[in-house]
């Protein structure tokens, strides 16, 4: 991959460090674009990265953070509203704002990331949120390349942890009867599969869904995280009209621990989809879960 700058938006999210430390291993240059950029810990002092406060709300910042970078990388994610902060503010109006200035200045390659499940028919402002924002994307720039995650797991992720959390409870409910198919996807892994993207010829593809090797159900990847945690628990089905009921009344809350986008999302199988880009495409092979687990969530 000949050195080139790349701008990552977002590069100081669970995934955007893991894309840093990806590209900077790979002798790339690397600016760092957000409202509060921070030099990675793991590579403080590195000639290699630049840090530059953007705000993808803000075109003038967004300007600045792409200018005279050869690519760019948007892995803003935003999943609990806040004032000032919406999914379209966010999702489609910023997306879009950034994939149009970035055709401006020249830039061919951006890599949108985005959701697996994404549908502008679905009942959470969340999910349309994402599908219009990819659509709002490739039009403002036809080269950029979508991808779509499962579920991020990794060292000090927001997955593995909030579930270990669980297993400390006396019994662990479930969402519906706990059948919701994911495909969790190691954060590292996704971070290469982007550096191969951003590295290799332009593809003809335009859309690209990455999930790990084994498809489980929720249920199943609570048992696994029990094992692991050399802890037994039941586990108790609770219907979705209860989590909704649930996440209504947490929305009254400044920080709600729970939210209906959450609980629609856990309604729907979470995998890749047919006729879409993945792993197989790029020549990597995904970690599983369950060889993951000693290096994600050290036992007790």
């Amino acid at each position: 991959m000949p050195a080139q700058l790349i701008t990552v938006f977002g590069g100081t999210g669970f995934l955007g460090r893991a894309i840093v430390r990806e590209l900077v291993d790979a002798g790339q240059r690397v600016r760092i674009a957000a409202r509060h950029p921070a030099m990675p810990l793991h590579i403080e002092g590195s000639e290699s990265i630049e840090l530059v406060r953007a705000d993808i709300r803000d075109s003038h910042s967004v300007k600045a953070a792409i200018a005279g970078a050869d690519s760019v990388v948007n892995a803003v994610s935003l999943y609990v509203e806040q004032p000032g902060a919406s999914f379209e503010t966010i999702h489609v109006e910023g997306a879009t704002r950034l994939a149009s200035l970035a055709r401006q200045a020249g830039i061919e390659r951006l890599v949108h990331i985005s959701g697996i499940g994404a549908r502008t028919d679905s009942r959470s402002s969340y999910i349309r949120a994402r599908a219009k924002g990819e659509s709002a994307v490739l039009e403002a720039l036809p080269g950029a390349i979508l991808v779509r995650l499962s579920v991020l797991f990794g060292p000090d992720d927001a997955f593995l942890t909030t579930l270990a959390g669980l297993t400390r409870l006396p019994a662990i409910p479930l969402f519906g009867r706990g059948e919701t198919r994911l495909q969790p996807v190691h954060v590292v892994d996704v971070a290469r599969a982007l550096i191969r993207l951003l590295g290799e010829p332009l593809t003809r593809r335009r859309l690209f869904e990455f999930g790990g090797p084994d498809v489980m159900r929720y249920r199943d990847i609570l048992t696994l995280l029990l094992a692991h945690l050399h802890r037994e628990r039941p586990l108790i089905p609770v219907p979705f009209i209860i989590w909704r009921a649930l996440a209504g009344a947490a929305a009254l809350l400044k920080n709600p621990p729970l939210t209906s986008d959450q609980v629609i999302l856990m309604q729907r199988d979470n995998v890749v989809g047919a006729g879409v880009g993945t792993f197989a495409d790029l020549g990597i092979s995904p970690r599983s879960l369950r060889d993951s687990l000693p290096t994600c969530l050290p036992q007790p």
